[in-house]
């Protein structure tokens, strides 16, 4: 399980680095606007959100990061037996869209949700969560590849299988 956790997170910090080039491209395409992991970061620290704060660019890429990765892992745990499809990593990164800008992101103060801020870019952000679940799929099954995990069936793998007690 922690071989999974470990390529799942590189998957995601993969797919973070995907993910943040279409944040950035759609932002620079349209009017440009703070990446969300800055609004992020000036909210959890001390002072007045709408102030830039002494090192918030790394700590918003840190962040960015962190989270990419942990995300990766968590997403690598249900798929231990076989190989993701690009669709249900789509899925995914479209699950954490929504409950990042309607949930937790509005909660810190952060932003607004998602219904009440811009459309361009929430619009960008859903492309780029979707590009995040789709390249994290692609990362994690390349990683894996060597393993023998079909893409549909059950598992195929060298360990010794789990007896009908789990061991």
């Amino acid at each position: 399980m922690i071989r999974d956790l470990v390529k799942g997170a590189v998957s995601g910090t993969i797919a973070t680095a995907a993910h943040t080039v279409v944040m950035m491209t759609g932002s620079r395409a349209g009017r440009s606007w703070k990446p969300p992991p800055k609004h992020i970061v000036r909210a959890v620290l001390p002072g007045s959100k709408h102030r830039p704060k002494h090192g918030e660019n790394v700590l918003a890429t840190v962040a960015h990061v962190g989270f990419g990765a942990a995300a990766g892992g968590l997403f690598a745990i249900p798929f231990r037996r076989r190989r993701p499809r690009v669709a249900e990593g789509m899925a995914y990164g479209l699950a954490i869209w929504l409950v990042s800008y309607q949930g937790w992101v509005p909660g810190l103060g952060a932003m607004p949700p998602a219904h009440r801020d811009r459309p361009d870019r929430q619009a960008v952000l859903a492309a780029a969560h979707v590009t995040y679940g789709a390249a994290l799929v692609l990362a994690l099954n390349a990683l894996r590849r060597d393993e023998g995990r079909p893409a549909e069936t059950g598992p195929v793998s060298r360990e010794r299988p789990l007896t009908p007690t789990g061991r």
